[in-house]
């Protein structure tokens, strides 16, 4: 069984019980957001919810730590700041 899911409107697959972070780097997605000073490229750091470099917007909700978000079927996750070369 997988489940279904977006980023930044590309369809992915997973499976059930990862974190929306898990579920973006099985997909070969490593970073999904960038500094604001510099543009460098930004995904999980910690992995466990202490930094805030993984944010993402998930259904609508911006600020969310893709570490802890686990990942439903049919959600709709975006980039805080699309990087260049996402583009799906």
């Amino acid at each position: 069984m997988s489940i279904s899911f977006t980023f930044n409107g590309r369809p992915l697959e997973t499976s059930p019980g990862q974190s929306v972070g898990a579920a973006l780097t099985s997909n070969g997605i490593t970073a999904w957001r960038s500094t604001r000073k510099g543009g460098r490229p930004r995904g999980l750091f910690c992995g466990i919810g202490v930094c805030f470099d993984c944010l993402v917007t998930v259904d609508g909700v911006g600020n969310q730590r893709a570490c802890l978000a686990e990942v439903g079927d049919g959600m709709v996750v975006d980039g805080v700041e699309p990087l260049e070369g996402d583009r799906g």
